[in-house]
């Protein structure tokens, strides 16, 4: 699970950076995917490391 939660992690980074990059070309679908992408993957991270802890408890 942890390694999960740090690609995760890297993948709500990366969409962060694609929400400014979109926002700079003034690509609407981009926006869209690029926010849903990061909160979906943000909240799932950040409920993990409230929930189990980081690093997380084994059992």
């Amino acid at each position: 699970m942890n390694l999960l939660m740090v690609i995760f992690a890297l993948v709500a980074i990366f969409a962060v950076v694609n929400i400014f990059q979109a926002i700079k070309e003034k690509n609407v679908l981009a926006i869209v995917f690029s926010l849903a992408t990061a909160a979906i993957f943000g909240w799932f991270v950040i409920m993990t490391v409230l929930n189990q802890g980081y690093p997380p408890k084994l059992h």
